[in-house]
């Protein structure tokens, strides 16, 4: 072949491969590109810092579902572990907003743990993030479930309460109209009626405490109160009904504690401890009021040597309605709102309620209130309380 030839065929020949190499090279390097951004965990800028500021759950999830981001809120509710979402219902609407690429929100009850019974209501968004990420975002919806379910049993209770008083007055005027023509029946009928209508009257004014005290989370005008004013009113205004039962009203001596809360309000608490004490106390006993202080937290204890609560019940004694000798409660003209108003008191003042019964040998109902201290700056004794 001409040597003149060979030089052109060579450079020729020379770019060919070079080129070809350098292509390889190229394609190599998008499909290494192409790769790295399958397997990356990096997010769009600025998701990450919002969900750490995120007060609901918030994940982000690759095409795989791991988690590449999670919210301390997700983590809280143990929606997460080891990278992944723990419960299948998640899973399953992540999947169908990835198939169908349209944001849905859904309602969601989930166990709140492996080993509990109990479970959470979530309200959940998932959408698109981006072309590669999903975003669940789940809101924590269990205590509004519980209050809403609450306030339909209010409801209900209430309508099923009202209707026996309401229905025996009904039933004592038809009969009051039909003994007109004699003196003694119309007598009898007209002190039950009596009695019913006061009852009706008590429990109305239970359910208007009760729902003012729900109304309102915490004290707007708190003072400094002397404890031991607290109690002796408590017992001025159940005295009469307790000699009536022959039951002794017995308080210790004088503590010279304060709290910081609303004077009206704790001798409610109070009152209702007692009375509650006296109906369910047998004739003759004693129920006995005490003060105590621990550290910064003063301890009004009610005593009694009643029938005392089951075990089983105790837990439900605070309950609306709830009563646990319906008959007694029928005849004393019991609302089974008392301990629930008792409740809300203490624990609208920062305090707590506890009960201690055993069957047969009577109960005891302690309030534990934060304790007012002269030398606190917050809550410092006016000088009528210090003398």
């Amino acid at each position: 072949m001409d040597s003149a030839l060979l030089v052109p065929l060579a450079l020729l020949l020379g770019a060919a491969i070079g080129g070809g190499a350098v292509a390889t090279v190229v394609a190599a390097a998008r499909r290494g590109r192409v790769a790295a951004e399958v397997v990356s965990t990096s997010v769009p800028d600025g998701v990450s810092h919002v969900l750490e500021v995120l007060e609901s759950a918030g994940v982000v999830l690759d095409p795989s579902n791991t988690v590449v981001r999670a919210s301390p809120g997700a983590l809280t509710l143990g929606l997460v572990w080891n990278r992944a979402l723990v419960h299948a219902p998640l899973i399953e609407l992540v999947d169908r907003v990835r198939r169908s690429g349209d944001p849905m929100t859904e309602d969601v009850d989930i166990a709140r743990g492996p080993l509990s019974d109990a479970s959470i209501h979530l309200t959940v968004r998932v959408a698109r993030l981006g072309t590669r990420f999903v975003l669940l975002l789940a809101e924590d919806r269990t205590e509004s479930v519980r209050l809403e379910a609450v306030r339909r049993d209010f409801v209900a209770n209430i309508s099923h309460e009202l209707k026996t008083p309401i229905g025996a007055i009904s039933l004592l005027a038809e009969a009051l109209e039909q003994a007109a023509d004699d003196p003694e029946q119309v007598q009898r009928f007209a002190k039950r009626m009596s009695k019913e209508s006061k009852r009706l009257a008590h429990m109305t004014q239970e359910i208007i405490e009760l729902s003012r005290l729900q109304a309102a989370d915490a004290l707007t005008d708190p003072e400094v109160v002397a404890v031991d004013r607290v109690i002796q009113a408590a017992i001025d205004q159940n005295r009469v009904a307790a000699e009536s039962n022959r039951i002794a009203l017995v308080s210790g001596t004088p503590s010279g504690e304060h709290v910081w809360g609303d004077e009206g309000m704790l001798v409610t608490a109070v009152h209702n401890l007692i009375i509650n004490a006296v109906q369910y106390s047998p004739s003759p006993s004693r129920v006995g009021i005490g003060v105590t202080a621990r550290d910064d937290v003063v301890e009004i204890a009610v005593t009694d040597q009643g029938i005392g609560i089951p075990e089983e019940d105790l837990d439900r004694v605070f309950e609306r309605f709830f009563r646990v000798d319906q008959a007694r409660a029928r005849a004393t003209g019991g609302t089974g709102l008392g301990l629930s108003i008792v409740k809300h008191v203490v624990q609208n003042h920062g305090g707590d309620v506890r009960v201690w019964s055993q069957p047969g040998h009577g109960s005891t109902f302690t309030l534990l209130l934060p304790r007012a201290t002269a030398d606190s700056p917050t809550t410092a004794l006016p000088s009528k309380a210090r003398t």
